[in-house]
This record gives C-alpha cells, sequence and structure tokens, in this order.
C-alpha cells in the first residue's frame, strides 16, 4: 500500500495544485450508459457485469497510435508493443503461444473481428478502424457468452465508432517522429435529407523498435473505412459499411552461433502480407415506443502471405507459409429488443455463421476445411423495486466441429441508495478452438517428424465457471466514482498445442490437447475523480492470482514417454505459462490536466509486474511513462491542433519478450513524434 501511495500521490497532488478552468471530459462524467454486457442499455449500476468505458477524448489525450495500447488502462488487462509478433490483448492471462488471444471478443458496431485465418482470434495489426473514428469503447470485464457466443470466453471489447451525422466536412492529420513514425489519416463526411456518410483513408508506418539484436521488424497498414446510413421510412433504418485494411510487416531471425552470424533458414527475413475485406449491413426497424427488430449480415475475407524456402526440408515441403493463407467468414444475425411485461425488459436473437479456412502449408493436401455455428440467446433485466436489479441470460450454441454448449448467466445487483451499487453473479462459458486446430495436417517431410502438427477431432471446449462479487459507487457531489469487482474463475481442460508422446498417442506429433484445470483469483478496481474543472484523474490496480493442476487427459499425457509434459523439466515449463500468464500485481494511472492558454498535458503511468507470453520466455517487472501535451487553436476559422507524444519516456524496458540466452530481445525504447490535425 505504502508503494501504491508513493506512486499515485503525487499526481494527484499535481492535479489539485494546477489547471485551470475546462469542460468536463464525458469519460470522467457520471456513470454513462452502456449496452455490449447484456445487449439492452442499461445503468452502469443495472448491469450484469463490470464495464470499463473508454471514450474518444480519452483515446486521443492518451497519445496511441495503436488501439491496443489503451487497455494499459484497464484493469486486468494485458499487453505489449508490437514488434515482429502482433500485439496482443488479453485479459486475466491465459496467453498460450498463439499469437491471436482468442479468448476476448472483439466487436466493432457488432461485427466481430475473430478470424478462422487468425487461429479464431484477433490481428490486433489489421483493426479495421481508425482511431479517430472510433466513440467509445465498452470493455466488459467478464465472461459474456451469453450474448457474444464463444469468443466471449473471459471478456468483450465493443467499438463503437462515430456516427456519420456527425461527421460534417474534412479532416486532414499526420504524424511524423523517431523510429521512422509517418502517419496519415484524412476523413470526410457529409449528408442529404435522408442519409449521412462517413469516409476514412489511413496510412500507419514505422521502422520497428529500436535496439534490436538478432531479429528485425518495420510495420506498415493502410485502411480504407466506409460507412453509409440511411433512413428509409420513420420506422426503418439502413447502415452500410465496407472497407479494407492491408498491413506489411518485416520478419524473421538472424542467428549469431557460430561459426558467423548467418540468416536462419527455418526463420529467415521476409514480408508478411496481411490483408482483411469486409461488409457489413443491418437493417433496423421500430415496432414502438420499447420494441424494435434488427437483422445483420456480415461478410470478411482474410488473406496473409510469408512465403519462404526451407531447404533444410525435405524436397517438396520447402514451400513454408505457416501464417497463410485465407480464411473467410459470414454471420447472419437477427435480434428482438420488447418489454413483455412491467418492470421487464428483454432481448433474444439467433446467429448463423459460416467459416472457411485455406492453408497449403498448415492443412496440407486438405483444400478448403469449413465449420457452421448455431447460437440462439436470450437475456432479460427485471427490476421489481428500486433498490434491486436482476439480470438473467441463456445462450445454445451448436458448432459443426465442437458440438453443443449451454451458457447461462444470473446476477443480482442491489442499490444501497442512490450512490452505491453491490452486485453477485454466476456465469458459465465455453471455448472451441480454431478450425485450425481440428483439421491440421502440417509435416516437415513425408516422414513423421517431431515438429509436424495434426488435428484433433475429439477436442473438447474449454469451460469456464465464474462467481464475481462486486460494489460500484458514483459520487457525484465528490465527482468521484469507484469501480470494484472481486472474482473466482475456474477453467477446465485449458487447450495448448503440445507433443502427446508416444504411449498415449502411437506417434510423437504435435496437436491441441485440453491438459490443464485451472483457478482464476483476484480483484480489480477504477477510481475516476474530476477534483476540479480541468483536471481528470484514473487510477487502475489489479490483482491476479492463477494456479494450475492437470487435467485428466493432462495427467495422461504426462506420463507418456516423449510428450511435453513426461519429464519435470518439461512439464514444469507449461506450469509456469498457465500461472504466469497474468502479472500478479499491475497498475495504471492517467492525468489529464488543463494549462494556461489552452495547453493540454496528459501522463500515462503504467506497471506490469512479471509474466510470460509464451513457454520459453519470461518479462521481468516493468514501467512506462507516456506523455503528450498538445495546442488547440484556430486558424482562419478552423480548428487546428498540434501535439507532442513520447511514448516510454523513462527508457527502454522489455514488454513482451526475454529470454536468457538473449537478454536484449524486443527492447521497447523512446518512441516521439509532433502530430498535426487540421478540419475544415
Amino acid at each position: 500500500m505504502q508503494k501504491f501511495q508513493r506512486r499515485f500521490l503525487p499526481l494527484a497532488l499535481a492535479a489539485l495544485t494546477s489547471g485551470v478552468l475546462a469542460d468536463d471530459d464525458i469519460f470522467f462524467a457520471e456513470l454513462p450508459v452502456v449496452a455490449s454486457v447484456s445487449r439492452l442499455p442499461q445503468r452502469q449500476a443495472d448491469a450484469p457485469a463490470s464495464v470499463t468505458v473508454v471514450d474518444r477524448e480519452m483515446i486521443r489525450a492518451s497519445g496511441v497510435r495503436s488501439l491496443s495500447d489503451i487497455f494499459r488502462l484497464v484493469p486486468g488487462f494485458q499487453t505489449f508493443a508490437q514488434s515482429d509478433t502482433t500485439s496482443r490483448v488479453t485479459y486475466h492471462g491465459i496467453t498460450d503461444d498463439n499469437d491471436y488471444s482468442p479468448r476476448v471478443q472483439v466487436l466493432v458496431d457488432g461485427r466481430s473481428l475473430h478470424s478462422p485465418l487468425f487461429r479464431g482470434g484477433v490481428n490486433w495489426a489489421l483493426l479495421p478502424v481508425a482511431l479517430e473514428d472510433i466513440e467509445r469503447i465498452e470493455v466488459v470485464r467478464g465472461s459474456n457468452s451469453v450474448s457474444y457466443g464463444t469468443n466471449a470466453f473471459l471478456g468483450v471489447v465493443n467499438i463503437i465508432t462515430v456516427d456519420p451525422s456527425l461527421v460534417r466536412g474534412t479532416s486532414v492529420s499526420t504524424s511524423l517522429g523517431s523510429q521512422g513514425v509517418r502517419d496519415y489519416t484524412v476523413r470526410g463526411g457529409g449528408g442529404w435529407e435522408n442519409g449521412n456518410y462517413r469516409l476514412t483513408y489511413q496510412e500507419v508506418k514505422d521502422d520497428g523498435l529500436e535496439d534490436a539484436y538478432d531479429w528485425q521488424d518495420s510495420n506498415r497498414v493502410r485502411r480504407l473505412d466506409a460507412r453509409l446510413d440511411y433512413q428509409l421510412t420513420d420506422k426503418d433504418a439502413l447502415e452500410l459499411n465496407l472497407g479494407r485494411v492491408e498491413g506489411r510487416f518485416t520478419k524473421g531471425r538472424l542467428d549469431f552461433d557460430e561459426p558467423a552470424p548467418h540468416i536462419d533458414t527455418g526463420n529467415p527475413m521476409r514480408n508478411l502480407d496481411e490483408s482483411s475485406s469486409w461488409l457489413q449491413m443491418r437493417w433496423l426497424h421500430t415496432l414502438g415506443a420499447d420494441a424494435d427488430f434488427s437483422l445483420r449480415y456480415t461478410f470478411s475475407e482474410d488473406r496473409s502471405d510469408e512465403t519462404f524456402s526451407d531447404p533444410g526440408r525435405a524436397i517438396g515441403y520447402q514451400r513454408v507459409n505457416e501464417g497463410g493463407d485465407w480464411g473467410q467468414r459470414h454471420e447472419l444475425e437477427a435480434t428482438h429488443h420488447f418489454s413483455p411485461m412491467r418492470a421487464t425488459r428483454l432481448v433474444w436473437g439467433a446467429s448463423w455463421r459460416h467459416d472457411t479456412l485455406s492453408s497449403d502449408t498448415m492443412m496440407r493436401d486438405r483444400g478448403q476445411e469449413s465449420r457452421q455455428v448455431w447460437r440462439a440467446f436470450a437475456n432479460g433485466e427485471w427490476k421489481p423495486v428500486t433498490w434491486l436489479t436482476a439480470n438473467a441470460g441463456m445462450s445454445n450454441e451448436y458448432d459443426s466441429l465442437a458440438g453443443n454448449h449451454l451458457s447461462p448467466r444470473a446476477s443480482l445487483a442491489f442499490h444501497l441508495d442512490a450512490e452505491n451499487t453491490l452486485r453477485i453473479g454466476y456465469a458459465r462459458a465455453w471455448r472451441t478452438s480454431s478450425i485450425l486446430a481440428y483439421k491440421a495436417n502440417y509435416r516437415h517431410d513425408v516422414v513423421v517428424d517431431r515438429d509436424d502438427q495434426i488435428g484433433n477431432p475429439r477436442l473438447p471446449a474449454e469451460r469456464l465457471d465464474s462467481w464475481e462479487i462486486a460494489y460500484l459507487g458514483d459520487w457525484r457531489s465528490l465527482r468521484m466514482s469507484l469501480d470494484l469487482r472481486g472474482f473466482d474463475e475456474r477453467i477446465r481442460d485449458r487447450l495448448m498445442l503440445v507433443r502427446p508422446g508416444v504411449a498415449y498417442s502411437g506417434d510423437i506429433q504435435y496437436s491441441e490437447q485440453s491438459i490443464q484445470d485451472l483457478k482464476i483469483r483476484g480483484y480489480e478496481l477504477q477510481w475516476k475523480w474530476t477534483p476540479r474543472d480541468g483536471t481528470q484523474l484514473l487510477l487502475n490496480y489489479a490483482r491476479i492470482h492463477i494456479t494450475s493442476e492437470w487435467s485428466d487427459n493432462g495427467k495422461l499425457i504426462a506420463l507418456s514417454p516423449g510428450s511435453h509434459l513426461y519429464a519435470p523439466v518439461n512439464s514444469n515449463k507449461y506450469v509456469a505459462l498457465a500461472e504466469n500468464s497474468a502479472p500478479r500485481n499491475s497498475s495504471s494511472a492517467m492525468l489529464i490536466q488543463r494549462l494556461p492558454n489552452n495547453w493540454q498535458l496528459s501522463v500515462v503511468y503504467s506497471q506490469v509486474g512479471a509474466m510470460q507470453w509464451t513457454r520459453n520466455t519470461e518479462v521481468d517487472r516493468y514501467q512506462r511513462v507516456d506523455a503528450r501535451l498538445a495546442y488547440p487553436f484556430s486558424l482562419g476559422g478552423k480548428p487546428v491542433e498540434i501535439a507532442y507524444t513520447v511514448q516510454s519516456l523513462n527508457g527502454a524496458h522489455i514488454e513482451q519478450r526475454k529470454s536468457d540466452d538473449d537478454p536484449k530481445a524486443r527492447v521497447v525504447d523512446r518512441r516521439q513524434w509532433l502530430t498535426l490535425n487540421v478540419s475544415f
């Protein structure tokens, strides 16, 4: 506690002793209405889960260039700077060796960003929306499979974009700085009698991280995003969103072993080219004062290519493209909101999804593999008296690869008074793995090889049983709020890619297996305070403790010679990855301060405890300070802003990968840039 006070008290004192008048930021105002938990618009005090809301003013003040960085300000979340590996965003750990963090559902205007190509997870490098187009982000801290399906296993990130009716004219933004930072954004918007549109083009580019030892990286992303809203009648509206994002990234490794430095033929320097194209249409129909119906269709297609030739492999197997080739998704969803009786609201619906994956390397000779998922769900809210809100929900999902899974949820919120709420809740969730986990056929040779991967058609789903107790304080007279959540999460059959062993499987090929049962316990808090106009303070803290034991299947694998779990030296790596996949303690703080003469200063501090992202690496405890100084003004009657941003102000540190034989790997050093934004 004393360490906590020493770090954060100076920020609070600075907030109290400086600043001039300014309008309140929405993020620090009274608790907002949220819709991402039950899919019903609710006061945050009535919602069945804890929610962190990040609005566009907070995103701008934080100075982030990639959205993944904003999750440093959400308690319980972990992320790292992009290098030769795309950034990940995880909640409560369980990082695995999967680059795409599949246990948190990520949505943009209702469209899931999870892709069959990216191991059933999210590629944060290909985020399809520019930061300038984000109105707010609702982060559900807790399982929400009832509302959004199996990928919402641990939480939900719901990105809501700016309504086109609020975008008028053109704005141009450019950022230039160290480490090759060169970003350009052009956005335009307009409308006519019954419709509005928004069109954005953006290019984000940098030379990667500095102080590289045996690896290199660089990043370039281009995105085009268009949205059109049209009012068909007084009761019917149509929304159309389409776009494309393309990325080119440097990937690979140099080998410095004797006799001399040389290219690692199994992981040479190469370009990784990725793209994602999408189309979403949604029809909204008003049925009455408290009822509506919506129908949504989504199409997305993802491609990836990092092809290289490995002369160390057998003839016919030398062409390698592990990250490729192609994935496609069709999704159709219908929802109905209504009030069946007094003090009760209900949303129910159904969806169908068809995923297809093709990979010449990872699914050799299999062609295209597909899965279909049907889901029905319902969420209800009941407020029989002013001091009680009850929420209950249920979903049933049938997966053509993984079978049928039922997910219930229930919670009670006790409103002790207008400013204090106590909530208790339970949820069960399931996570099914990727198409690749069921259908892989990856070989180095016609003969079985130790690094081969095959699919596991008998793969079970991970199961989560989650209990939570939470407190929400909204003290408006003090201009302060506190969100405190305690959790007990039990996960059965945690899935990982392992070598099962000869006695277990008859061969030594890799496959995804259920190996562990986990317990995740802890608490997290978020405190917001606006002590005076022009001064805003946010503090976050999370304490997470993970314990593991072998599942029934894991015990069999641990006894099988040749398996990854057979010897203590091997099995301990999997135990460590489970129990150290989230930092025991993490904290962050943000200060937004209005200075004299209309200058604006924001400072973000984050501290992350030691953890592991993969089996063979670890990350020591680190601290990071980011700062932004901005000056908005008017030029010829047009709004202009110039800003200076510096990340890692306190110097170099490691966020993602440090190994014993390469202590300089993945160094995140100071990066700074100037940004000019003009609207006309």
